[in-house]
């Protein structure tokens, strides 16, 4: 478990920052509109609770994780955003904040105690301790931008969006599979500059696609919280720029993300 005891530690630190977010919110703002159609803040935490309740099942109950599938290939498109509204139909803000503090100390309860390389099922390939929490992590951060969005918070980037900016690197041929397009074959550099400075990188240094820019707004882009053309995250190559334009941190069909703030 050593070599995923620090992302764990980074997932609990998140959820914990947006918890102080929503827990001081009215309940209007509960019921708030995000820049997700259709989902308030309310229905933000009812996902994140949801999800982090399917990865328990996922770590504690396999065989039964398999019903939770089954469940997404029956309405492959609106499976998530049916599971949030019965979340938020369920439970008042008081409660579903309690339901979710619950369950994500649970899962982290879990995947602390799981077996040293263990996998479990997930709706794509199976993941790790690691990769589970990692995941979790993108998605409390992606989702806590749009109730900061919502509550008008401007949030301060931390070192922790490292783990996201990975998993943006990692799903580039998923963002154009999806799409039904060849993934390049050559890999990307990329190049980021964190919020203490230092910089992060992936890939060859003599790649001849380059991508470069903040840690913050390239998380921002693989997202799709933002608009490439609000963000400081630049291209080199036509594959690289392709890449900006379609590119995605979560598993599922291409979202139609984030409008131009010149547009809005």
């Amino acid at each position: 478990m050593s070599d995923a005891s620090a992302v764990l530690d980074d997932l609990r630190s998140e959820s914990e920052e947006l918890d102080l977010l929503v827990a001081g919110a009215s309940a209007r703002q509960w019921a708030g509109a995000t820049p997700a159609e259709g989902w308030s803040v309310a229905h933000q935490i009812a996902h994140l609770s949801w999800t982090d309740d399917v990865a328990l099942i996922s770590v504690t109950d396999p065989e039964r994780f398999g019903d939770e599938v089954a469940k997404a290939m029956k309405d492959p498109e609106g499976f998530v955003d049916r599971a949030a509204e019965e979340v938020v139909a369920a439970y008042a803000p008081d409660a579903l904040l309690v339901r979710w503090r619950a369950g994500r100390e649970r899962l982290q309860e879990a995947l602390r105690a799981a077996p040293a390389g263990a996998k479990f099922p997930w709706y794509g390939p199976p993941m790790s301790v690691a990769s589970i929490a990692t995941g979790r992590l993108m998605e409390t951060w992606a989702h806590g931008q749009d109730v900061a969005d919502a509550l008008g918070v401007t949030r301060t980037p931390t070192a922790r969006l490292r783990h996201v900016a990975r998993i943006g690197v990692r799903a580039r041929d998923y963002a154009f599979l999806v799409r039904g397009m060849q993934a390049p074959g050559e890999e990307f550099r990329v190049e980021l500059e964190a919020p203490g400075g230092e910089s992060i990188a992936y890939g060859p240094e003599g790649a001849a696609q380059r991508v470069t820019g903040p840690l913050h707004d390239f998380c921002l882009l693989v997202t799709q919280r933002a608009h490439r053309d609000d963000l400081a995250v630049r291209a080199e190559g036509a594959d690289a720029d392709t890449w900006l334009s379609i590119a995605q941190a979560f598993a599922g069909p291409a979202g139609p993300g984030r409008p131009r703030k010149t547009d809005r």
